[in-house]
């Protein structure tokens, strides 16, 4: 604490560009709590992402957004990309 940390969650079920994030120049922005990777890609298969290796993250996923939603005093939206 006593820094600014932005209120975001970043996932991506392939996990090299969020590795990215945690090594690279910054690292020290995001909590490492809101950096959630899966350990395979989806192949540009949205059945895939979706039914299957999406599916088994959305637990994690839905908690931690709660979380999150949950230090916020006024939230107003989310954006999604």
């Amino acid at each position: 604490f006593g820094k600014f940390c932005p209120r975001t969650v970043l996932i991506d079920l392939e996990p090299s560009v969020i590795d990215e994030i945690r090594t690279g120049a910054y690292r020290q922005l995001f909590d490492s709590s809101s950096l959630i990777t899966g350990k395979e890609d989806a192949a540009n298969n949205f059945s895939r992402g979706y039914y299957t290796v999406g599916h088994e993250m959305i637990d994690l996923i839905m908690d931690r957004i709660r979380k999150v939603c949950e230090n916020c005093t006024k939230l107003s939206g989310f954006i999604v990309f």
